[in-house]
């Protein structure tokens, strides 16, 4: 018998009293905990599956950010055998190579490339002659730099050689090269080096970028150096201390300013310290000429206009227009040098040295004092040897 309350038309719930469930009621009801169940157990399953993509995600976000990595000794001496064994080499041969490399390593401090360079060496022919033309003088480790070209006898050889020995002894040589100030020549022979390929990926990106940073490239700089600062777990600290520098220097470098102009001077001054007297020196010295030309041009122009705004406004006792952003701070020198006089290279040591102040004095005047320092240098150098 069914109980209807007062209040509503729909049937009570039964209570105890009624006597127990139906037991279609009982599977309705256990229908619906088995539903929950599921849902609960699927929510679970899906937020793990989840945690894991995103896990998963991060390793290889954190992957692609170290894209390379420092090898161990133990890996490096697979690499040496590799290399060997396609050269031919005989088992014992390799082993005695192996226990060298290793030995020169971990007993007496060596670094690895010098290591490799010295182990194979006395194995490999091409190795050796190469590495003998490099220590008999400044122009010969020149020299031997400049070998590394599709158009020399020595390409070929070292070309021939297992892609890991290949990249290692570049690595090698063109870290010589960087080391001595050889920009020109190092970079042809380390700029195309895969890093991951080379027994020392820290030593390519490093020294290709402090070349790449000499040589005011500054893109390709800033590519090699932020790619090795990536991995600074693996890096020698000299080297990510020296990198986050070298970044910081090149960054904010603007072409056409004080600092490009400042910096291709100190390049002309290292290419003229090593002997260099060629097309690029004169090239390079013509570009700073052309550079000073096209500034000194711009401040004049700047300050004509701040003339003509002062004049219209002196009536009014006004103050004159403020100074553009891009104006040389604190200029307030004419600028009227003559361009002819600057586009001759050899006039400047052909002028009366009262004449060659006033140049002087005109170009740097008003300056930061190391680019002023930096441009009477230069015109001084050139002046001595035009004299």
């Amino acid at each position: 018998m069914s109980v209807v309350s007062p209040n509503t038309s729909r049937p009570a719930l039964p209570s105890a009293a009624s006597g127990p469930l139906r037991p279609s009621a009982v599977g309705a009801q256990s229908a619906r905990q088995t539903t929950v169940h599921r849902g609960i157990l699927a929510l679970f399953v899906w937020c793990s599956m989840a945690v894991a993509a995103t896990v998963a995600c991060g390793a290889d976000v954190l992957e692609r950010r170290a894209s390379w990595q420092a090898y161990n000794v133990e890996t490096m001496s697979r690499m040496l055998r590799s290399s060997l064994d396609e050269l031919g080499t005989v088992p014992e041969r390799m082993d005695q190579a192996s226990d060298e490399f290793i030995s020169a390593i971990e007993k007496e401090d060596t670094d690895p490339l010098d290591a490799l360079v010295a182990t194979i060496r006395v194995i490999v022919p091409s190795v050796e002659k190469l590495v003998s033309s490099t220590q008999k003088s400044l122009d010969s480790l020149a020299a031997a730099g400049a070998s590394i070209d599709p158009n020399t006898s020595a390409y070929g050889e070292i070309e021939s050689l297992p892609k890991t020995m290949r990249m290692s002894v570049r690595t090698w040589l063109g870290r010589e090269l960087v080391r001595n100030r050889l920009y020109d020549e190092a970079l042809p022979v380390i700029a195309e080096v895969d890093p991951t390929e080379s027994i020392d990926p820290a030593a390519v990106l490093f020294y290709r970028g402090a070349c790449y940073h000499a040589m005011l490239m500054k893109k390709e700089a800033l590519a090699d150096l932020r790619r090795l600062l990536e991995n600074e777990d693996d890096c020698p600290v000299r080297f990510s201390r020296t990198a986050t520098m070298m970044v910081a220097d090149i960054k904010p470098l603007k072409e056409d300013s004080l600092d490009e102009i400042s910096r291709i001077m100190t390049d002309v001054t290292r290419r003229l310290d090593l002997g260099r007297s060629d097309e690029e020196v004169k090239k390079r010295e013509q570009e700073i000429i052309d550079k000073l030309t096209k500034l000194i041009d711009k401040i004049e122009e700047q300050q004509q206009q701040q003339q003509q705004s002062s004049s219209g406004q002196g009536g009014q006792g006004g103050q004159g227009a403020p100074m553009n952003d891009s104006q040389a701070g604190g200029a307030s020198g004419k600028g009227d040098v003559d361009p002819k006089k600057m586009k001759d290279r050899d006039g400047w040591g052909n002028l009366p040295p009262a004449e060659r102040n006033e140049a002087l004095q005109q170009i740097s005047r008003d300056l930061p004092t190391h680019y002023r320092e930096a441009i009477e240098a230069y015109f001084r150098k050139l002046a001595t040897e035009g004299q």
